[in-house]
């Protein structure tokens, strides 16, 4: 994609009349209205798009750039996720962590506890790196009570897919570093604790969609990679020699399909009605970032998401898919806001693409972020500033210019003779500019803030105020009829839904809900 514009557009004629502000508001509110008739049929199927590291600051940017990458002035830009038309705030904090990491926070909301930092798909009563803390422990994710139920499930990430986020959907892991077995120490592995990556093909065998990168944990130590077989920090790191790939072409069922792929031009070739397990590792570690992504050989969020949906709504019971924006996380914290909000520009692009291939009678969708990041925009900029450009003023202490764009601390802090470094004199639109931070760190950290929830679909408006994050999951399985809590599902009249689908009554929606409550 292109960069913004270095100028900004002036103020449109039709902004400067009253008339313009009072009708769009006039609009809104009739579509508020609207929404007094809820959505309570079932969800057949449920996504969840997970931004890791987007908090506010982050969204409000990206609808910026997204604005400005269509030569438009930018803050005036609608997001996919700014048409949901529930909003909520999440408070992130893990059990032991008043700012916290991204593993405590997928186990609460993918398992609906929260947990401590470091730690996946576990209770609070686990110590992180402890592996006899872990037995007894265990608690599941929403992808497990989806696939009980006979649904489809599916994981989408830019990131290695054992990483954080989708590891708290299968893994039980004392430690989130535990990639493969080679991370693990010695005791941990004679305590009888598995790796991620084993966990991934041994907990939940049947999982039908696994997309992102993680290539490396999957094979025998110093197995070349197929990709960049001269790159000795790609080579396989399993210590126990397992194919954890070969392995998991021989859990499947033989009257089925199972398609292990690496490349976007693979990715591509299948036929999507005969696949019925598919496993895409497109990197050794994590995904190219999206700027740097080649559009040959790397699928996009966006195209990942498509495949996985055309496979996963084969299944007349519905599916649970999570997909994450992983790498919007990296980029803060390596201080590259440009790469950090291109890949949140992505993931709302691949919102629109879900959005136009389900729909909001059955299917609830929420985008959510797991924390926030120490990642902030200002300096009085005008309207339409570029949003990686400067500020309209010079410091009125050391007389110097700034970006609109910091960090409160990360690898950005650079002091030149004494004095902050003049950002003139560096190109400050470079995809990999490390903005200035405030306190000198080797990587950013995460911010404390809590971040959005933004929902759309059956029983969209149970997420409405400010939640604990444990309590994300429980609203998706209420909604879909899953996991233990299922008595509204089981009991009272069903009624059908515009699009001819089973749905509970309102009236025993409400009255289920109150005895949840109460």
């Amino acid at each position: 994609p292109s960069s913004p514009s270095s100028s900004f557009l002036p103020i449109a004629e039709k902004e400067k009349n009253p008339r313009f502000w009072r009708e769009q508001a006039q609009e809104t509110l009739r579509r508020a209205l609207s929404l007094q008739e809820l959505n309570t049929n079932v969800a057949k199927n449920v996504i969840l798009f997970l931004g890791d590291g987007m908090g506010v600051p982050t969204v409000t940017a990206a609808r910026i750039l997204k604005g400005q990458l269509s030569n438009n002035n930018g803050e005036e830009t609608v997001l996919e996720m700014d048409r949901f038309p529930f909003v909520a705030l999440s408070k992130t904090y893990n059990t032991n962590a008043q700012v916290p990491d991204s593993a405590g926070t997928a186990t609460a909301y993918l398992c609906g506890v929260k947990a401590n930092e470091g730690t996946l798909g576990v209770s609070a009563a686990v110590t992180r790196s402890q592996c006899n803390t872990t037995a007894g422990n265990e608690v599941t994710s929403i992808l497990k009570w989806a696939k009980a139920a006979g649904k489809s499930v599916g994981i989408v990430t830019t990131t290695r897919v054992n990483h954080a986020t989708p590891s708290a959907a299968y893994a039980h892991s004392a430690d989130r570093d535990w990639y493969s077995d080679n991370e693990m120490p010695p005791e941990a592995i004679q305590q009888g604790c598995k790796d991620i990556a084993h966990q991934l093909f041994e907990n939940i065998p049947d999982i039908e969609v696994i997309m992102g990168g993680g290539r490396k944990y999957m094979f025998p130590k110093n197995t070349s990679d197929v990709e960049y077989p001269n790159e000795e920090k790609f080579r396989g790191t399993r210590l126990d020699g397992r194919n954890l790939i070969e392995a998991w072409r021989k859990t499947k069922p033989k009257d089925k399909n199972a398609f292990y792929v690496w490349n976007r031009t693979e990715l591509m070739k299948l036929d999507l009605n005969k696949v019925d397990y598919l496993m895409g590792l497109f990197e050794p570690i994590d995904l190219v970032y999206e700027l740097n992504r080649n559009n040959e050989t790397d699928p996009s969020l966006t195209e990942m998401v498509e495949v996985a949906l055309k496979i996963l709504q084969k299944n007349p019971l519905g599916f649970f898919l999570l997909v994450e924006g992983g790498r919007i996380d990296h980029g803060h914290h390596e201080g590259k806001a440009k790469q950090a909000l291109h890949e949140a520009v992505e993931m709302d692009r691949a919102i629109g693409r879900a959005d136009i291939m389900t729909s909001s009678e059955d299917t609830l969708t929420v985008v959510t972020a797991d924390h926030s990041h120490v990642f902030t925009f200002g300096g009085y900029t005008p309207r339409g500033n570029p949003i990686f450009g400067l500020a309209p003023m010079q410091s009125d202490v050391d007389k110097k210019p700034f970006t609109s764009i910091l960090y409160g601390n990360g690898p950005g802090y650079r002091v030149i003779d004494g004095e902050r470094e003049n950002v003139s004199t560096v190109n400050f639109t470079d995809a990999n500019y490390q903005a200035q931070s405030a306190v000198p760190m080797r990587m950013e950290t995460h911010g404390g803030e809590d971040v959005a929830i933004f929902a759309k679909g059956p029983m969209a408006h149970l997420l409405h105020g400010v939640h604990e994050q444990n309590y994300i999951p429980h609203v998706m399985a209420y909604a879909a009829c899953i996991g233990e809590n299922t008595g509204h599902c089981r009991s009272g009249a069903p009624t059908r839904s515009p699009s001819g689908l089973l749905a509970a009554t309102p009236m025993f929606f409400s009255l289920a809900l109150l005895r949840l409550l109460f």
